[in-house]
């Protein structure tokens, strides 16, 4: 294959950069499988080394020098994965079955991937998410309508996820549900707080003292891996005249993946709208919550289990890493489970799980109040798997190690 004299000099810094990292027998194939010819239109090759346990699956992340979009990574068994550049120059791809200790090689070709897989659509007042049509979350941007007409207009809301559904297409979550009229499939929320001098609740809409709502929409977006959106909530004190307590930045990814998990990130930075302390006062519910299927009502229709191995039965008010939700719809079992990111107040976090309804709570004001500031925003990160049949405690663990610990990423620079 024809090679001009400065793509010799480029594979000959490429083999001197595997010889020196240690890989004396695995140099020649990887040469062989990357390097044979040296693509001029490889302009970025980089490593990504294994944990110590084996991962499912491994959401991989690293700053580059690419300009935003989507591109083809090869590995050096010549299998292609979509890579997606954002616009501040961070890539995403997304890794199946990464051995433990392993180190993958991979380059990235002047290649588009082609259509977004993994999109974000205005449909109905809602922004649909969909992986190659298969559809993941449902994020409402209009309070326009309500599900029933015994509601009242108190309750109307918007920034929330509802549906959410499981790959095989089952809906796992409730909107507006009878015994909680205030619940919103995923959504998030504050209880008992203290804002100058008064104590709104922006969880519990029926009281008239407070409430949350999307003040705009700032950028959606679809692509090769994952399609996400960003928008601005605010937490409304009405107790008196309306003043808005707090400010929060929803941010949401959603990936295109293995067929066997739906899963979605989830980062909220929350900081106080005026120069007064939003403080949050210590209750046993508030911050982000999920409503389930209105199936798994009652105290036997839902069944719970944390990372600590707690039930419903003994696993309110306990610390938990992940927790899983699941139950039968319409006759087949599905559930979600929702990780806690390690860099959370209180992590690992106290939980709310309702002895009856299908609810629970990632609720770190269990284990007392703390306070929330214009100067010192406060951000919480959540990620939520959906998935069909019975739930595997050892996956679930695996997925929260890697949420938890991502995996390290070494770029060999070739060209940028």
């Amino acid at each position: 294959m024809h090679m001009t004299f400065f793509n010799k000099i480029r594979c000959t810094y490429c083999w001197q950069l595997l010889e020196d990292r240690g890989f004396p027998i695995l140099s020649l194939l990887i040469f062989f499988h990357l390097f044979v010819g040296c693509d001029s239109s490889a302009f970025l090759i980089f490593e990504v080394t294994g944990g110590e346990e084996l991962r499912p699956l491994a959401i991989v992340t690293f700053d580059t020098k690419l300009p935003s979009g989507d591109y083809v990574a090869q590995d050096h068994t010549g299998k292609d994965a979509p890579l997606q550049v954002d616009l501040d120059s961070r890539a995403t791809l997304v890794m199946e079955r990464v051995l433990p200790n392993s180190v993958t090689i991979w380059k990235v070709n002047d290649v588009a991937s082609g259509k977004p897989r993994v999109t974000a659509d205005d449909f109905n007042n809602q922004i649909l998410f969909s992986n190659s049509g298969r559809r993941i979350a449902a994020f409402h941007v209009s309070t326009s309508e309500m599900p029933r007409e015994d509601i009242p207009d108190i309750y109307l809301r918007n920034g929330y996820l509802h549906p959410v559904w499981t790959p095989n297409g089952k809906i796992i979550t409730d909107d507006y549900p009878l015994s909680h009229t205030h619940h919103h499939g995923i959504w998030a929320a504050w209880t008992k707080t203290l804002f100058q001098g008064r104590n709104p609740d922006f969880w519990n809409m029926g009281s008239g003292t407070g409430r949350v709502e999307l003040s705009h929409l700032n950028s959606v977006w679809s692509g090769s891996v994952y399609a996400g959106l960003r928008a601005h909530h605010q937490y409304i004190d009405m107790t008196q005249e309306e003043v808005v307590g707090l400010n929060e930045v929803w941010i949401m990814n959603t990936y295109g993946n293995s067929p066997n998990q739906n899963i979605i990130d989830l980062e909220l930075i929350q900081s106080a709208a005026t120069d007064s302390t939003l403080v949050l006062l210590q209750h046993r519910y508030g911050g982000i919550g999920f409503r389930g299927h209105h199936q798994w009502a009652g105290k036997n229709g839902a069944e719970f289990l944390t990372s600590e191995g707690n039930t419903r039965q003994n696993g309110h008010a306990t610390r938990a890493r992940w927790v899983h939700i699941g139950g039968e719809v319409d006759g087949e079992v599905v559930g979600i489970t929702i990780l806690s990111h390690p860099s959370n107040h209180e992590a690992p976090q106290p939980v709310r799980i309702h002895p009856t309804d299908p609810f629970f709570n990632f609720a770190p004001s269990q284990a007392g109040s703390f306070e929330i500031t214009s100067e010192q925003p406060i951000t919480w990160k959540y990620r939520f798997v959906t998935y069909d049949g019975p739930h595997d405690p050892s996956l679930l663990e695996a997925l929260w190690q890697d949420y938890a610990e991502p995996l390290t990423v070494q770029k060999i620079r070739i060209y940028e």
